[in-house]
């Protein structure tokens, strides 16, 4: 099959169960050409893994994004008293002492 613009097809043949599903996506033959450098210079086992990689770290990133922004609009900070971060300790080590 010849698509246009020179885009090939990309299977993404997932196991079925455990909830995951099949996609199929067309790349430009630049793109297909770096997907297949990426998973023979990093021993991916497939294509599929290199973007299931791929999509993994793009919503790790998004769910740090969502955090770091929940973070800076959770109002000014407050500074500690004198002794938290000793009482901290403390307790620390004698949960450590515990053990």
């Amino acid at each position: 099959m010849h698509l246009p613009n020179g885009a090939r097809t990309l299977w993404q043949s997932l196991p079925s169960g455990g909830g995951m599903a099949t996609m199929n996506i067309s790349l430009p033959d630049e793109l297909k050409q770096f997907v297949d450098q990426q998973v023979a210079e990093h021993a991916y086992g497939s294509s599929s893994e290199y973007l299931r990689e791929l999509i993994r770290k793009q919503r790790d990133i998004e769910q740090l994004r969502g955090v770091l922004l929940g973070g800076a609009n959770s109002g000014p900070a407050v500074a500690a008293e004198a002794g938290f971060f000793n009482a901290m300790q403390a307790r620390a080590n004698a949960r450590a002492g515990e053990q």
